[in-house]
């Protein structure tokens, strides 16, 4: 077994919080699950039609959060920061499930999602790992909102900037390379919103669980929250893990390249479905070998094609 090996969770781990969005309380168990079975979310909470699978396909809502259904309209929302998780410590396999339709917002980063799986340890299988290669350059373009993702060598690279006339917000920009950097800033990076926003959500039914706990409030040129910021760009990290979160409902791990300007779950979501809808455009690979570096991941004699 090496690296290159499909992982799961050694042991099961339990979490209990509250739904951002439907402020109700939530309770999930993550278990381990065989090879080549996926990520796969399981509404306890129902008899019957309650398994959803987290793929892109599946998106049904982007508006502030990723929430997925299956076809008989069973859903579950609010899904990123732990599928950033599970891809942030290479997780392949995993069955989550939640007696509620919202994953829970605990502090609003995936902080804690991070310290619970690393608890449970990792576990890995004999067989290999597969990769989802983009093979061309795709892109969005709405205006303000950009993104892009082109083919990498060796591993996956999310180029992410946000703009916003907040004088506490700004420009931010950060580049992260998902698979080699140290990703903590990124995980403990929290979701935020500003203060005049906070009405707006509440009318459309959304934010009944968010408060200073889970959330970075910006109110003009302060933010309300007692302690500050985490990091010094907590505000375009997060829109990274989002992105990361979201990047993961290919159902595999990705090598590319993503450049994005002020989007969010919707806009990755739009260039996901472009990628997929022309077999031109990616590989699905699958890596043979024991013990792999980074710079033969081109090397046909160590990648089996499965698509």
């Amino acid at each position: 077994m090496s690296v290159l090996s499909q992982s799961t969770i050694a042991n099961k781990v339990s979490l209990s919080g509250i739904g951002v969005h439907t402020g109700s309380p939530v309770n999930i168990r993550i278990l381990p699950s065989q090879p080549n079975s996926g990520i796969i979310f399981k509404r306890v909470d129902l008899k019957e039609n309650n398994i959803i699978v987290p793929n892109f396909q599946n998106v049904c809502e982007a508006t502030l959060c990723t929430t997925i259904s299956n076809q008989f309209g069973i859903k579950v929302s609010t899904i990123e920061h732990l599928m950033a998780a599970f891809l942030g410590l290479g997780i392949d396999n995993a069955i989550v499930e939640t007696d509620s339709q919202e994953i829970p917002i605990l502090d609003g980063s995936a902080k804690e999602f991070i310290e619970i799986l690393k608890k449970a340890g990792i576990k890995k299988s004999d067989l290999p790992i597969k990769l989802i290669k983009i093979n061309n350059h795709v892109e969005i373009d709405e205006g303000k909102k950009f993104i892009s993702i082109d083919k990498s060598n060796t591993t996956l690279e999310i180029d992410f900037e946000i703009n916003y006339e907040n004088e506490i917000i700004k420009t931010q920009r950060n580049k992260i390379n998902v698979f080699e950097d140290n990703l903590n800033d990124i995980f403990n990076s929290r979701t935020f919103c500003l203060y005049e926003d906070i009405e707006k959500l509440k009318k459309i039914g959304l934010g009944k669980g968010g408060s200073l706990k889970n959330a970075i409030v910006v109110k003009n040129e302060k933010i309300l929250n007692e302690n500050g910021l985490r990091n010094k760009k907590e505000f375009v990290n997060h829109k990274i893990l989002d992105c990361m979160g979201d990047l993961y409902l290919t159902g595999y791990r990705l090598i590319g390249s993503l450049h994005c300007k002020h989007g969010g779950h919707s806009l990755t979501n739009k260039l996901l479905r472009k990628v997929f809808s022309d077999t031109r455009n990616y590989s699905l690979i699958e890596i043979k070998g024991k013990s792999l570096p980074h710079s033969l991941i081109n090397n046909r004699h160590n990648l089996k094609s499965i698509a």
